[in-house]
């Protein structure tokens, strides 16, 4: 009796350990498929993340570009002030010129022009 039960103890401790040694040597197996399991399953949808991500980018350098563009052109104006202010001193001489041409002039036909004569008709006075 003895002699079975010690082969009956002896044949589960032998079969598992086979069953561990099996385990051992194909953990290594089962982990790369499960790993690439896993990568094929994750794969599309990193790339279509990719992509995205690559989208945004272009597209905010574009806006990046834009922005600086506009702030350059800001930037230009604020530094065109100062010819503003010339064009601006240049008109108001221009104006003031003007005003006495116009002035020397109002004087000058006053002082040239006779007074009119009711015997002589205006010559650019319309004719009737």
């Amino acid at each position: 009796m003895e002699d079975q039960e010690m082969q009956l103890k002896v044949r589960r401790v032998t079969d598992k350990f086979t069953e561990s040694m099996y385990v051992l040597a194909n953990e290594p197996s089962v982990a790369l498929y499960r790993l690439q399991e896993h990568v094929r399953r994750s794969l599309p949808e990193l790339v279509q993340h990719k992509t995205d991500m690559q989208s945004w980018e272009e597209q905010s350098q574009g806006a990046i570009y834009t922005v600086e563009y506009a702030c350059s052109a800001v930037k230009s104006m604020t530094n065109s002030s100062l010819y503003f202010k010339n064009i601006d001193s240049l008109l108001r001489q221009a104006i003031s010129m003007k005003e006495q041409i116009s002035n020397s002039q109002g004087r000058s036909l006053h002082d040239v022009t006779p007074s009119p004569s009711p015997l002589v008709s205006n010559p650019h006075a319309p004719s009737s």
